[in-house]
């Protein structure tokens, strides 16, 4: 197995593990189990290492955080759409 195989699986996993997150706040139309602080700063680093990822040109590093950082967002405007309906 080679280094970007290695680095697409956990990639792969770790991001995936967002996945959940984003359903529990869309079913259950809250996001108060969720951080805000914790997003802003996720949100940060992820967006520090895809570009960290394009300038060493990582394909599995930008893949893998571009993605998660989109379900960030994701999560994050959930959470702020919903307390502002609530």
């Amino acid at each position: 197995m080679t280094a970007e195989h290695l680095g697409f699986i956990a990639g792969t996993i770790t991001t995936i593990s967002f996945v959940p997150q984003v359903i529990r706040v869309y079913k259950n139309k809250s996001g108060r189990d969720v951080s805000a602080w914790m997003m802003l700063l996720l949100a940060a680093g992820t967006m520090l290492w895809l570009i960290y990822g394009i300038q060493i040109g990582g394909v599995p590093i930008i893949a893998a955080n571009a993605v998660t950082f989109t379900l960030v967002v994701v999560i994050f405007v959930l959470k702020l759409y919903y307390a502002r309906r609530g």
